[in-house]
Order: C-alpha cells, then sequence, then structure tokens
C-alpha cells in the first residue's frame, strides 16, 4: 500500500517540478527564444549529468546505436516544440499539449504493435482530441502556427517515449539521457553556426542568434535545468514505485500546476470552452492511461523528455 502511494507522490513532485521549469521559461520569453533555452537547458543538465558518471560507471550491453541517436533527435525535437509553445501560448495550454502523447502512443499501440484497443481507449482518444479542438478555437487570440507546433510536440513526444522502452533493455538510463542532452546542444549550435556563416536572417525557431544570459537571467537558465532534472528523476522514481497507468494518470496533475503558475505569471484564464477542452483532455487522459494494454508500451520508459 506505502509503495502505491510512493508512486503518486513522487508522480505529482515530477509535475510540479516540470510545471515551475515552464514556468521559468515563460519569465525569460522577453530575452530569450526556444532554440536558446533547448541550448541552455541541455547544458545545464549535462554538466548535472556528468557528475553522475563520474561517481558510478556505465554498465550496459549497448549495439542500437541508431535508435538511440533516433531518441536523442526527437526529445530534442520534442523539447523545441514545447518550450516554442510554452513561450506563445498560456502557460495552461501549453501544458495540455504536453499531455496528449499519451493519445498518439495509443495510435501508435494500434497501428504499429497491432494491439486491439478497448473502446473505453477509442472513445478516450475521440473525446481527448475533441477537447483538443475545444481549447483552440478561431476566435481564441493566438495563431494557427501555434496550435499547429503544440499537436506536433505531441506526436513527437510519443515517438521518444516509445523509444526509450526499446533502449532501457541495452542502455544505462543515463546514457539514453545523454543521447537527448548532446543532440539538444548540437541542434541549435549547428544552426546558430548556420545562421552566422551564410548570413540567414535570424528567426526564433530555425536559425538563433547566440545569446549569453545576463545577470539574474541565469538564476532561470539554471532552473530551467535543474526542475527538468528533478521532473525527470521523480518520473524515474514513480515508474519504479506504481504501476505505469497509474503513473500517467497522476501525471496529469501537471496542467492544473501549470494554470496556476500561469495566471500567476500574468495569463489570462481559460474561458468555459477552453475549461472544458482541459477537463475533457484531463478526464480521456487518465482513462486511456489506466487501459492495461496501452500502458505496457510505456512500462519500461522511466524518462521524460
Amino acid at each position: 500500500e506505502t509503495r502505491n502511494y510512493k508512486g503518486i507522490y513522487y508522480m505529482l513532485l515530477a509535475a510540479l517540478g516540470f510545471s515551475v521549469m515552464s514556468g521559468f521559461a515563460k519569465v525569460l520569453k522577453p530575452s530569450f527564444n526556444a532554440p536558446q533555452l533547448v541550448f541552455y537547458r541541455n547544458l545545464v543538465g549535462l554538466v548535472f549529468l556528468g557528475f553522475s558518471f563520474l561517481r558510478r560507471p556505465v554498465e550496459q550491453s549497448g549495439g542500437r546505436l541508431t535508435l538511440l541517436i533516433f531518441r536523442g533527435v526527437m526529445g530534442t525535437l520534442a523539447l523545441y516544440t514545447l518550450l516554442y509553445t510554452i513561450l506563445h501560448v498560456p502557460l495552461g495550454t501549453a501544458m495540455t499539449y504536453n499531455t496528449i502523447n499519451t493519445f498518439y502512443i495509443a495510435l501508435f499501440s494500434a497501428w504499429l504493435f497491432k494491439e486491439k484497443l478497448s473502446p473505453v481507449a477509442w472513445a478516450s482518444i475521440v473525446t481527448g482530441f475533441t477537447g483538443v479542438l475545444l481549447i483552440y478555437r478561431p476566435s481564441v487570440d493566438f495563431s494557427w502556427n501555434y496550435h499547429l507546433v503544440g499537436l506536433l510536440h505531441g506526436l513527437l513526444s510519443a515517438m521518444a517515449y516509445l523509444s526509450i522502452g526499446r533502449l532501457n533493455r541495452f542502455y544505462d538510463t543515463r546514457v539514453i539521457v545523454l543521447s537527448f542532452l548532446s543532440s539538444g546542444l548540437l541542434l541549435p549550435l549547428s544552426m546558430m553556426l548556420t545562421g552566422t556563416l551564410f548570413h540567414i536572417p535570424p528567426d526564433d525557431f530555425f536559425f538563433p542568434v547566440f545569446r549569453l544570459p545576463q545577470g539574474k537571467e541565469w538564476f532561470f537558465i539554471v532552473g530551467i535545468g535543474l526542475f527538468a532534472l528533478l521532473g525527470q528523476y521523480f518520473v524515474t522514481k514513480a515508474y519504479s514505485n506504481d504501476k505505469a497507468g497509474i503513473v500517467a494518470a497522476i501525471g496529469y496533475s501537471n496542467i492544473p500546476f501549470a494554470l496556476m503558475i500561469g495566471v500567476g505569471l500574468g495569463d489570462a484564464f481559460p474561458d468555459l470552452l477552453g475549461l472544458l477542452g482541459i477537463l475533457l483532455i484531463i478526464a480521456s487522459g487518465i482513462a486511456i492511461s489506466l487501459d492495461k494494454k496501452i500502458m505496457e508500451q510505456l512500462q519500461r520508459s522511466t524518462n521524460d523528455i
């Protein structure tokens, strides 16, 4: 009994950690764009991970390098799209997009792994995407491309999750995280260099400029990396202490956490239809998370992106 409660507590802490990380990113919006934040988030993570490698050597069989690289790239692109969404839409809405990977995983389970989905799972998928449509409507004051990036984030993070489940049998968890951190450093850095060398006009997604944090910006930059790592750590602990379905269901608590933090930072509270959309996604996400077959795809996935 106590063990089950531990998993719930750890997942609540993980959700809070990722929500605080998102809040720090939101504060830096006037100064930094998404690729710059991806670069610094992973740089901070790499420093902390380096200490872990010094303390304990790696033990693994390896042999799946292509899949390892794929996981790193998918994780990086998922973080790109997540931070871009966080910077441009209300925080509660951004975190709602962050949770729809559950629906993509269910669809992948049916399509790629030929698993027969239960009527509850199909109803949850339809209800969940109905919730997404209620959040984004033509009357909402953020552009359709932010909506598409949010939907793309869910797809990319689902692919990253599923690859982790395969890799955990061959690699040390820290090496899987290292693949993500390394990709998250190299991709934005290469885009910065490409833009500079070929005199490409900078933008806030593909060709960022390099910018050093100034003064108190360092506090928020380190906070993004530190709380992301804390979130990853507590997700790992949560999946180690309870069933994957229960843990994933509790993970939806990051939406109300982010909603409160966002309102505290000046976001408008969602209108009635937007709030209904969020509630539909949370309810259907919890229902689908408790579907045993789907959650078997996540059973070994003990890291968040």
